[in-house]
């Protein structure tokens, strides 16, 4: 049998009747106007103060005396409320006592709960009536010292009719129905009147003029720029180390890679210094953002960096870091949202104000996730300072895909371009088109001693495979089309043996005819014009001709046994770190591409330490009409090969371009390559000192904030700064010309050829032993220029297209820019000879001029 204590049931009792309905509910409206006032005093004070709550907005109530009134109220309500709890809690008091009269069994020492719990009352009653009196004192003392404003100024406080500000009357419409629709608002201290709103909108943002009344000095003193410092070379970088943080995997691994590097840094800052000699160079702030390290874009690289994940990005970004702080610039470095927002200055609240304060950076690095996050939380600044940015864009940007009106209506749009920057903004990380800047990265640079050790020391039947990922290694055929999905799934029950189909020229290898399924090898699959390729056949018979002449490593990631996907005649070392796998490297004879990752730093780095480099050659070439992984890139770009710079800029002996599906071209060139003797070889453009050289050029010259010079469309200038070369095949600029003011490269290397129908500027210039050059687009695009050379234009109109200017042969038309964001180097039509600008370029630095520097 249970017994209870009589002592708990007593206690029960009493808290039920304690806890009664109507004391709740006059507990609970004491509480519920406890945290309306606190939010109300939340909303007038924290609203100053970066980060607070976006709770603590209504601050609309604490701004006259009625709002006064309310504490007063307020105040009141709380001292009626603990009168009448005070009495009912007597009175239940009271008969509790008479109750418990009768039973002899409860004790004396437990008669105070009721009494504390009105002390702790009125304890809380005090302090709100004591937070009222100083809230009132402070209203008073504001009201004073601002009441000749509000009251003496209310007739001003109306939309002006300026024609200079023809948005203001709808910006304040718009103010009046949704500022509470953000706390930034509230922030900037609009307070739902119509003064408020006017003074946010001409001080804050810039939809209206300034009011005659206000106080404009402190607002003058705040943007008054700061000295200029002059940039000093740094060769010590245990300082940047510091910056870069910890915490992360990517992170240890950039670091690491830093401080491998310093030394080469160092000698790098000292050759640069003497070549500039007393060049002044102003101390920039910059602030790097490296967007896809941040947890709010998921973060995937940091948790694959010791499982053999890509490393191409964090190469990059730790070279950038380390190029911009040995030029002596001041630096921030960021890899969270919290951390950009403080830096930037953003207000509280969800992104659609400006900053607090005019941006104190001149340059921003940062990535396509970090541009998204600044036009998220930079409202209307990131309009105003867009031209600051610099975005690392591994695989480029080209003109029609970055103009958004452009790119929705002509089918250029995709999730990455739209931006409507200057395409020479987007830096990548090979010169892949000139119509973005070349930034690059560094590989690690032998002196003569260490080279010819690497040459005494290599093993020539040794070779190594470029892919850490088991992914890379996979057999088995790889559709290059979702929509082959089926058909190679058709093709995998047919046997083995491969026969060409002769009237195919652009299918790989097709099943033997024997197969039940041979009638699919001879449908021709296109989506338009463009065959939906297949490839049938896997690494393993690559790898096994391979295997006739050498001996193959591999560096593949696993954890707990050898991947399935590594044949077993492959000598596996798992994941290496840098400076382990720089040494098998230096030992082995061949570098061997299977076809992805492409263009990566991997190939750079073997063919510097002595490796001859062999890749797959593509045919066709991919690119987003028929790849997957280039689909969205916002890109048209053909890549013939892995590593189309390794293919074009180094080429043979070092870089070898073959179809691995034609097994006697293969094996033909091992044999070759086995009998091939060649150098440890690096392009001067990523060493230390050709990134030093091109990223200080970039700093001292790109100014993406001030207005291109030239004339608009179709102006005729009172004299042609063009003349027709001697041979009359393309236009000079004339000595006697006047250069255009601060034009970068300089204006006197400009060369102009029409191309060939159906060819690219890109190509065009590359035919003349010259390099595309984007900026001097607007000095061509006039009559002017057509005339000089001799084009015969029956008519010229402006129309927005990339590939203009150009002369349209049928009809003998010339046509101008009327959009300068989509001047480009890449693009053709057979229905156009482009008008194309080229320049000369540095020995091994194709992305300045001769006098670029």
């Amino acid at each position: 049998m249970i017994t209870v204590n009589p002592d708990g049931k007593i206690m029960v009792r009493r808290c039920l009747v304690t806890l009664r309905p109507f004391r709740l509910f006059v507990l609970g409206i004491g509480f519920f106007s406890l945290c309306f006032l606190m939010t109300s005093l939340g909303g007038q004070f924290s609203a100053r103060r970066p980060g607070d709550s976006p709770f603590t907005v209504r601050t609309e109530v604490m701004g006259g005396p009625e709002s006064r009134g309310v504490l007063r109220k307020m105040s009141d309500l709380l001292e009626l409320m603990v009168k009448r709890m005070d009495m009912l809690a007597r009175l239940e008091n009271s008969s509790e006592l008479h109750r418990a009269a009768g039973d002899r069994r409860f004790p004396v020492d437990r008669l105070p709960p009721g009494a504390g719990l009105m002390e702790r009352i009125q304890a809380i009653a005090q302090n709100v009536s004591d937070i009222a009196v100083k809230v009132d004192q402070i209203l008073r003392h504001s009201l004073l010292l601002h009441g000749k404003v509000s009251e003496g100024r209310r007739d001003q406080c109306e939309a002006p009719s300026d024609p200079k500000f023809p948005d203001c009357s709808g910006k304040v419409e718009w103010m009046r129905a949704r500022w509470t629709s953000d706390p930034c608002y509230a922030f900037f201290g609009v307070d739902g009147t119509e003064c408020s709103f006017l003074i946010y909108l001409s001080e804050v943002e810039w939809f209206c003029p300034p009011l005659p009344w206000r106080n404009q000095t402190a607002t003058q003193r705040a943007r008054k720029p700061l000295p200029k410092v002059q940039a000093v070379f740094r060769s010590n970088l245990s300082h940047l180390l510091e910056l870069m943080g910890s915490g992360k995997e990517s992170l240890i691994f950039m670091k690491k890679r830093t401080k491998r590097l310093t030394a080469q840094w160092a000698l790098a800052a000292q050759r640069l210094a003497q070549k500039l000699g007393g060049t002044r160079r102003d101390q920039k702030q910059i602030l790097v953002h490296i967007g896809f390290l941040t947890e709010e874009s998921g973060d995937v690289f940091s948790p694959r960096v010791l499982k053999g994940g890509p490393l191409g990005e964090m190469v990059q970004w730790a070279d950038i870091l380390a190029a911009l702080y040995v030029l002596g610039h001041g630096l921030r470095i960021t890899v969270s949202l919290k951390e950009l927002q403080s830096n930037l200055g953003v207000p509280p609240g969800r992104g659609n104000c400006p900053l607090t304060m005019p941006l104190p950076f001149d340059l921003i690095y940062t990535d396509y996730h970090g541009l998204q996050q600044m036009k998220q939380h930079m409202g209307l600044s990131f309009k105003k300072y867009r031209c600051r940015i610099r975005v690392i864009d591994t695989f480029g940007t080209e003109p029609a895909y970055n103009h958004e009106e452009y790119a929705t209506l002509h089918g250029y749009r995709t999730n990455w371009g739209y931006w409507n920057l200057n395409p020479k903004q987007f830096m990548t990380m090979f010169p892949h088109t000139p119509d973005n800047s070349f930034m690059g990265f560094v590989t690690q640079e032998l002196n003569e001693t260490e080279k010819q050790l690497i040459k005494g020391g290599k093993a020539s039947n040794m070779a190594v495979v470029y892919g850490k990922e088991a992914s890379i290694w996979k057999h088995g055929r790889v559709p290059t089309h979702p929509a082959t999905d089926l058909f190679s799934l058709l093709f995998s029950l047919c046997p083995p043996g491969n026969e060409a189909a002769p009237d195919w020229p652009h299918v790989f290898r097709l099943p033997d005819h024997g197969c039940l399924f041979s009638w699919l090898c001879r449908l021709r699959l296109e989506q338009g014009s463009h065959p939906l390729l297949l490839l049938f056949q896997g690494k393993e018979k690559f790898l096994s001709i391979l295997n006739k002449y050498m001996e193959i490593h591999g560096t593949v990631y696993y954890e707990s046994q050898r991947p399935p996907e590594v044949p077993a005649f492959v000598k596996n070392h798992g994941l290496l770190p840098q400076p382990e796998f720089q040494q098998l490297l230096r030992k082995a004879k061949l570098f061997i591409g299977f076809g992805f990752p492409y263009e990566g730093p991997a190939p750079l780095e073997a063919i510097a330490n002595g490796c001859v480099f062999l890749q797959s050659r593509f045919s066709p070439p991919h690119s987003s009409l028929n790849h997957e992984f280039f689909r969205g890139k916002p890109t048209s770009r053909e890549v013939f090969s892995q590593h189309p710079y390794a293919e074009n800029f180094i080429g043979k002996p070092h870089v070898w371009t073959v179809n691995y599906n034609d097994s006697e071209e293969l094996e033909a060139a091992i044999k070759a390559i086995v009998r091939t003797q060649v150098d440890p070889y690096l392009p001067y453009e990523y060493t230390c000192e050709g990134m030093l050289e091109r990223v200080h050029a970039y700093i001292q010259h790109q100014d993406f904030c001030v207005a291109p010079g030239p004339a608009p469309p179709g102006a005729r200038a009172p004299e042609s700064p063009f003349i027709l070369a001697p041979n009359a095949t393309h236009l000079k600029w004339a000595r006697n010309a006047s250069l255009a003011p601060g034009a970068w490269p300089p204006a006197h290397s400009l060369r102009a050829w029409l191309a060939a129908a159906g060819r690219a500027c890109t190509d065009a210039c590359l035919d003349h032993g010259l390099i595309c050059e984007p900026s001097f687009f607007p000095f061509l695009n006039s009559q002017d220029a057509f005339q000089t050379l001799q084009v015969p234009c029956d008519g010229t109109e402006s129309e927005m297209n990339h590939l203009y200017p150009a002369f349209a042969q049928p009809g003998q038309e010339c046509f101008l820019q009327k959009e300068p964001l989509l001047f480009s180097c890449a693009g053709s039509s057979t229905k156009y000879r482009r008008l194309c600008p080229c320049r000369d370029f540095r020995k091994g630095q194709v992305a300045l001029c001769q006098d670029c520097l």
